[in-house]
């Protein structure tokens, strides 16, 4: 039986790299430490928010909008965590 033609590939040369990729070192101190604040003060205003309601001048004023301003501190300490190394 006759044998087909052989093509003849090219050998696969990778394109060189024109930066190398720049290691990021460990993250400054400050990261983790701002990141476990904003979560617990606005862990601290909702549990605050909940229990002395509308007695409370500041807190107390906002009336609905403490929920966001709680949970917009813990959604600014989970942005903080993605900077995490």
């Amino acid at each position: 039986m006759p044998e087909s033609k052989k093509r003849k590939k090219a050998v696969y040369i990778p394109p060189p790299n024109m930066s190398p990729a720049k290691k990021k070192g460990p993250s400054p101190v400050w990261v983790p430490a701002l990141m476990l604040a904003f979560m617990l003060v606005g862990v601290a205003w909702l549990v605050v928010f909940y229990v002395v309601g509308s007695s409370m001048p500041l807190v107390g004023g906002l009336n609905n909008y403490n929920l966001l301003i709680g949970f917009g501190f813990i959604v600014a300490g989970f942005g903080l965590s993605t900077q995490w190394r």
